[in-house]
């Protein structure tokens, strides 16, 4: 037999022994198996219940007991997340309700707004006095007769912080002619919601008025006392002129002692308590694009 012949012969016969080898050892594989089965039946012990089981049939219950755990727990936890989600669209809706129920009480303008405020804000106002539109048009109307007067004049603005801020922005948009900014702060309020009369300088300008025409910029002026102060301050800078812009004068609350000449005024403010576009109660507000009047209750805990 040539050489290639017998290799191929040898390489066979170890395949076939090997295949041999590995079904035999399967079947005394399975032979144990069934003999240590036929062992565990044999062996006795007691169960929970005090009978006395075989070991195989008993670890069964065991088995059988888990499987049917795992499907009770299965079950209640779908139970348990579909009551989750039932409870949670219920919270959702009684929530939409109760919100829908506080916008109810507040006029349709104040609706219209409601999206772009705090809800805490839309529901404490009774009312829109001036429109972000109104205020607009007047501020339009005010900044023409400002450049008008200072033709050929350079400006420097000083705005009253903080609440000057929208006012004097949306004011200065509108001048023709140059002018500068600066800014001055006093103190006459705290969280109250009627000026303390105690006016104190917080923040002087960081520009020399002297020789300047100064426009004094506002929010709101109240009893006068705020402006007096501002006014006097200025005139003793040597100033060139001193003129008053604000957005809002409650004449009726002006202090008779006070002697405040507004050169150029957005509207004549009634006796109630506004807020926004610059204004604020106790830092809140303040931001709004128009003036609102808050509802007494918003604040009725400081008269307590």
């Amino acid at each position: 037999m040539p050489d290639d012949m017998m290799s191929h012969a040898t390489t066979t016969s170890k395949r076939q022994v090997s295949v041999t080898v590995d079904q035999e050892f399967l079947e005394k594989l399975k032979d144990f198996q069934r003999c240590l089965n036929q062992g565990l039946d044999k062996i006795l012990v007691e169960d929970e219940s005090g009978k006395l089981s075989s070991l195989s049939s008993l670890e069964q219950k065991k088995k059988q007991t888990a499987e049917k755990h795992t499907q009770v727990s299965n079950e209640e936890g779908d139970s348990a997340t579909t009551n989750f989600v039932e409870q949670s669209k219920s919270r959702a809706v009684a929530g939409m309700q109760v919100h829908k129920g506080a916008l109810s009480t507040i006029n349709e303008e104040i609706k219209q707004n409601a999206q772009q405020l705090p809800h805490k804000w839309a529901c404490s106002l009774k009312q829109i006095l001036f429109s972000e539109q109104k205020i607009e048009a007047r501020l339009k109307e005010m900044g023409a007769k400002i450049s008008h007067d200072y033709a050929g004049k350079e400006i420097l603005a000083v705005g009253l912080l903080t609440g000057c801020i929208m006012f004097q922005i949306n004011l200065l948009k509108y001048l023709t002619v140059p002018y500068q900014i600066d800014f001055i702060q006093v103190s006459s309020y705290g969280s109250g919601t009627s000026s303390s009369g105690n006016v104190k300088l917080k923040k002087d300008l960081s520009k020399d008025p002297k020789g300047k025409h100064i426009l004094i910029t506002e929010d709101l002026i109240d009893t006068g006392k705020t402006l007096s102060f501002i006014s006097k301050y200025f005139s003793d800078k040597k100033c060139s002129s001193i003129k008053i812009a604000c957005l809002l004068s409650k004449s009726a609350r002006r202090d008779t002692g006070c002697h405040v000449n507004i050169d150029y005024c957005g509207f004549d403010c009634p006796d109630e308590f506004v807020v926004g576009y610059g204004m604020d109660f106790a830092g809140h507000y303040r931001c709004m694009p128009f003036v609102g009047v808050l509802k007494p209750e918003a604040f009725a805990h400081l008269s307590k």
